[in-house]
């Protein structure tokens, strides 16, 4: 494994240990060049892949990019880090299970509200705003209605 800081290859496993319920492994790393530590994690992959953007252009799956749009609608709200890698990693092994190579990134999105829904009311609105393109503040309103949400 490469060091982010000086990019040696020369780096020790210091800590494994389980981590996502069992679905990774999450590794402790002392690089031996520079000394520095930090943290790898390694995950089943069932499947390479491919995402069809609403352009039509097609790209590789990125599971840290689907963390961070998850991780910006949860900016500042009380969640526990590990409830969300709980989330992606259930998200990431429905979409390899599914058995497709190519996923749309509607579908993609589809799938975060749904588990956003279920984990946090203000990340669901702040995610759906983006995901559906809202351009005024009474599409906040209708999504709110529409959904039923504070009920």
């Amino acid at each position: 494994m490469r060091c982010p800081y000086c990019s040696s290859e020369d780096t020790q496993v210091k800590d494994s240990r389980g981590a996502e319920d069992g679905a990774a492994i999450r590794r402790r790393r002392q690089c031996q060049s520079c000394g520095q530590r930090f943290t790898t994690f390694e995950r089943v992959q069932l499947r390479e892949l491919n995402v069809i953007k609403r352009s039509g252009r097609r790209v590789r799956f990125d599971r840290e990019k689907l963390m961070r749009s998850v991780s910006m609608a949860l900016q500042k709200r009380p969640m526990d880090r590990d409830r969300v890698e709980h989330m992606i990693s259930s998200i990431v092994r429905r979409l390899e299970s599914e058995g497709d190579v190519e996923v749309k990134s509607k579908h993609i999105g589809k799938l975060v509200m749904e588990a956003l829904a279920n984990l946090d009311q203000v990340a669901y609105v702040r995610y759906a705003s983006v995901y559906r393109d809202f351009n005024e503040t009474k599409d906040f309103a209708e999504f709110i209605a529409e959904e039923k949400l504070g009920e």
